[in-house]
């Protein structure tokens, strides 16, 4: 078998080319590539059986890899990634393969082997309409941010709050990392309008309810954030805030 690893970080590729040169023989030929569209280029060129995949990548995710081969694909994916937050069963039931950074050598071996399985005996098309559905599934739980070196893609979990700055928004991530967004916050507003964990209780404001600590009636009502910040909400929205509380948490 010929195979492609499309990692963006130098050192995981060479590990993971290591590891399956001493632990998977029946792969003939390794090739790499540093990001998803030089990977693709070097699909079409290449042609090959099984490509290790990673996911978190500076400018496009590899998740988006569908999108160069609109109609089919002829080779197997296998999605690497050091974050386990993806829904990994989804890959799983669509015959697919996901490996963890660091990865297992016996998880390795057996991904290399069913991928082998799957390359002769599956339908190529029936797999690659399992994956758009295990794709669109994924998506729903992530969103697309526009930083100054590409784009970002992060996981509605991983987010506090938007906040409007002039036509930017400033995003508050949960791990303390602060993202100036140039898009304005209603933007985001449209686009998470039917995910009922995220609330507009300000003009300035869309929060996520998950990280709500405490309703504070002093001097104007604010909302107390897991992080400490205080958040005004508005006199029109008080009234919706709790109805939207007992419907989503009570």
């Amino acid at each position: 078998m010929k195979a492609i690893i499309i990692d963006d970080e130098k050192r995981a590729r060479h590990l993971l080319l290591s590891l399956l040169t001493e632990h998977c023989k029946n792969i003939s030929s390794i090739f790499e590539a540093q990001d998803l569209v030089s990977g693709v280029d070097l699909i079409k060129t290449i042609k090959p059986d099984l490509v290790f995949l990673d996911i978190e990548m500076p400018n496009q995710s590899g998740l988006e890899i569908l999108e160069y081969f609109p109609n089919q694909i002829d080779f197997k994916i296998i999605f690497v990634t050091a974050y386990n937050q993806y829904a990994i069963e989804a890959f799983k039931l669509s015959a697919i393969d996901y490996l963890l950074k660091p990865i297992d050598i016996d998880e390795l071996k057996e991904a290399v082997a069913k991928s082998e399985k799957a390359i002769k005996a599956s339908n190529l098309s029936e797999q690659l309409k399992k994956l758009r559905k295990s794709l669109k599934q994924l998506s729903v739980d992530k969103i697309a941010l526009e930083i100054p070196k590409g784009i970002m893609f992060a996981s509605h979990n991983d987010i506090i709050y938007f906040e409007a700055d002039g036509m930017y928004t400033n995003v508050q991530l949960v791990n303390g990392k602060q993202k100036t967004i140039c898009k304005p916050l209603k933007h985001f507003v449209d686009q998470l309008e039917k995910n009922a964990m995220f609330f507009k209780c300000h003009r300035s404001y869309l929060i996520n309810l998950k990280y709500v600590d405490e309703l504070v009636k002093d001097s104007g009502d604010y909302l107390l954030m897991n992080n400490q910040k205080r958040i005004p909400i508005s006199k029109s929205k008080h009234d919706q805030f709790l109805e939207v509380i007992k419907e989503t948490f009570m």
